[in-house]
């Protein structure tokens, strides 16, 4: 569910950058990343954790919890694992077609992150 998760959330980032305003991509790409990386998505499901029903928070918790192979490349091992819970919960809202409900907690939680987030965009 994170793996699909992850791309979903890519999509929608893009999106919502793209939405933003006719931008260099450079600028797009750097913006985005400051999103998507684990830090931002750890700090997201954060701010977004009170509004979570039973079921997604089992979710989130469940894809926190599942060990991983990988690990974290620019983040602690806290971020990339909450990181991965929030990636699977969003891979499990759209794999069970709650789009509203997705499309919800992403706009509620990008509104609630800074925009300096503590991710690395250099690279």
């Amino acid at each position: 569910m994170a793996y699909v998760g992850d791309g979903v959330y890519d999509v929608m980032v893009r999106l919502k950058v793209v939405n933003g305003g006719n931008v260099q991509v450079n600028k797009l790409h750097k913006h985005s990343s400051r999103l998507v990386c684990a830090g931002a998505q750890s700090k997201m499901i954060g701010l977004l954790e009170a509004e979570l029903t039973e079921e997604e928070l089992a979710v989130f918790k469940r894809g926190r919890n599942a060990h991983s192979v990988t690990s974290a490349k620019n983040a602690s091992v806290i971020d990339y694992r909450r990181a991965t819970g929030f990636e699977a919960l969003v891979g499990w809202l759209f794999l069970t077609e709650q789009f509203e409900r997705l499309t919800k907690l992403i706009s509620l939680g990008l509104s609630r992150i800074e925009e300096n987030t503590p991710c690395d965009t250099k690279n």
